[in-house]
């Protein structure tokens, strides 16, 4: 039997912790008892740890007297990590078990965890796309890929946000015992084997402005009630009274996007929205936010999104 450690501390997202380990407990209904995993939770502070949904979750073993053999560590995430200190009693561990596991990583914003530990540095990891930067600001050691499901960088392997670890954990089985006990598995759980594309398909491409009466703001607002439109760094700059060098030098500056991409990035987010809430023909809503033709958006959507409209619609759809 393989083992897996999963790691509990106070404010853990319970889904993290949940996903992966149901995915693994699946696993072991279509394997043979010498074949499957052993699951272990190991807490970090005595019953009851409380998650960050108010759940009381209990662990197996407590971080001070667990053994730091495994074959599969995991650490979940949790929605304090990205502003939290090192957590000393898991770091000790860490440093001690990682070494010796065949593999390890982190669901989520556990990324975090393993960045105190110094077991990011000079890889390749993904978190939850909303605390990318903050990782990679953090820890600029670590190769932080923003938009990627999960990531596999030697022994290590990290996920992106929540529901992504069960993406994560279905790969491990998969590499364990192939992938036909995999698509089992993701039947049992009535999910997606593999998602195609990145985590940008499943958020916000858009995010508010500091300040709501900036440039910055302003335009976005404009954009969007007018994404049909074309634009251009003159037309936008007009908007807001400034001459088009400016304009885009503070745009910038401030949106960390220059404004052609901004425009993109709205107008594949409108186009999302639509794709997900209505019925409105691929052509149709190509045109009503703005890329002028189908194969645009198709082109647009694959280059961005690593899916066509057609098949991001059709994933919503299955989930539903």
């Amino acid at each position: 039997m393989k083992s897996v450690a999963i790691v509990l501390f106070p404010n853990v997202q319970s889904l993290d912790v949940a996903g992966p380990l149901d995915v693994f407990a699946e696993a072991n209904r279509f394997l043979g008892a010498e074949d499957g995993y052993r699951i272990v939770t190991i807490g970090a502070e005595p019953y009851p740890i409380l998650a960050s949904n108010g759940m009381h979750l209990g662990a197996q073993l407590e971080i001070d007297n667990a053994p730091d053999q495994f074959d599969v560590v995991l650490v979940p995430g949790g929605p304090l990590l990205p502003q939290a200190q090192a957590m000393p009693k898991i770091t000790d561990w860490l440093c001690a078990a990682m070494p010796k596991a065949k593999r390890y990583g982190s669901i989520c914003t556990g990324a975090f965890i393993l960045g105190h530990a110094g077991l990011l540095n000079g890889k390749q990891v993904t978190t939850h796309w909303s605390h990318a930067q903050q990782l990679a600001d953090q820890f600029p050691l670590a190769q932080v890929q923003p938009d990627r499901i999960y990531v596999r960088d030697g022994a290590l392997i990290t996920s992106a946000g929540v529901t992504a670890g069960i993406d994560m954990a279905l790969a491990l089985v998969a590499e364990d015992h192939g992938a036909t006990i995999s698509l089992a598995v993701a039947k049992r759980l009535l999910v997606v084997v593999q998602r195609q594309g990145g985590q940008s398909q499943f958020s916000p491409y858009l995010t508010a402005p500091v300040e709501d009466d900036s440039p910055v703001a302003k335009i976005q607002r404009y954009v969007m009630e007018h994404i049909a439109e074309p634009f251009s760094v003159e037309r936008l700059a007009e908007v807001v009274s400034m001459s088009p060098r400016s304009f885009a030098r503070i745009f910038v500056r401030d949106a960390k996007v220059t404004p052609a991409q901004f425009v993109q990035r709205a107008r594949i987010d409108a186009a999302r929205h639509l794709l997900e809430g209505s019925d409105m023909v691929i052509k149709a809503v190509a045109y009503h936010c703005g890329f002028g033709s189908a194969a645009r958006m198709r082109l647009i959507f694959n280059q961005s999104l690593g899916v066509t409209p057609t098949q991001y619609r059709d994933s919503f759809r299955q989930a539903g």
